[in-house]
Formats: C-alpha cells, structure tokens, sequence
C-alpha cells in the first residue's frame, strides 16, 4: 500500500502549501510531434489514441483528408497533420499513431508521427502567438514553454478542421 500512502502524503503537502502557491492554474496537455515539431492540444479534447488502422480513401476532399475508418461502429474522417500543416510526408511507422479528437460535436482522427508525453503547464507560461503568426485558421492557442527548455505550440482543436473540408462536394 505504498502507493496509496504516498497518495495521501502528497495531497496533506499540498494542503500545507501557501495559498499563492495553490492557486496557479496549470493546463494539462498531451503533446506529440508531427514533422519536426512540437504540438500539443488539451488533454480533455481527446476520445482515444489509436494505433493505424485501415481506412478507405474519399474522392473530392482535400489531399490532407486521407480518408475515413470504421471504429467501434463510428465513421471517422481521417486527417494528415503533416499535409495539414504544409510537412513533407512520411510513411507510417511504429511510433505513428492515430489521435480520436471531438470537434464541434463529431469525432475526427489525426494522423501524428509519434506522442511525447502528458504535459502540465502553468497557464502563465503559455503565451499567445507570435504577432508575425498570421493564419485565417486561427489554429494556434499559444505557445509553451516547458521546464526543461522546450517549446510546444499549442493548438485549438475546434478550429483544426471546418466540417465544410471533411464532407465531399457533390458537385
């Protein structure tokens, strides 16, 4: 029962912590890397992650769009992140995974090259975009800066796909 005591060890520190220390609001995040970079998205945004599966190609979506698979019953499109955000492609390898994310009420799977970690970040640490970011998607929430140097933008998930560019025309 080691673990339980430590449990309860770590929230009676907390308990004794000064109140300005209690009170930092910290962002808890899941981040992984597509290309040569690193992104992260709340961890809260996230159904599931996946190994690849099989998926079935859709005509007339963008090239991004590689497609839709069958999960427990549910079609969900499947988005290139790499395509998305303009990365050469690569092969899907072991460490490639699929991230099951609700947008605005429907389920979408984001293709990324591999997961880092769970993150905790305090919400003053995560800064806006830099102004030289301009991009109609508005995609970026911020950008992090980890304790051990790193730095991690981070994403908005409503704003990573329009339903408009899932669905195919039917012209």
């Amino acid at each position: 029962m080691a673990g339980l005591n430590d449990i309860i060890k770590k929230q009676q520190e907390a308990l004794h912590q000064p109140e300005d220390e209690k009170v930092e609001e910290v962002e808890q995040l899941v981040g992984f890397i597509v290309g040569e970079e690193e992104f992260a998205v709340p961890i809260l945004a996230i159904q599931e992650i996946i190994k690849p599966i099989e998926w079935t190609r859709v005509p007339f979506v963008p090239d991004y769009v590689l497609g839709v698979f069958n999960l427990r019953g549910n079609v969900l499109p499947l988005i290139d992140l790499r395509k998305k955000f303009g990365a050469p492609s690569a092969e899907i390898d072991e460490n490639t995974r699929f991230i099951v994310m609700k947008i605005k009420g429907e389920d979408v799977a984001f293709v990324i090259d591999r997961l880092t970690s769970a993150i905790r970040i305090p919400k003053k640490s995560i800064l806006p975009p830099p102004e030289t970011y301009t991009n109609e998607d508005d995609i970026i929430e911020g950008v992090g800066r980890l304790d051990d140097g790193r730095i991690i933008t981070i994403l908005k998930v409503d704003n990573l796909i329009r339903r408009e560019e899932i669905v195919p025309d039917k012209d």
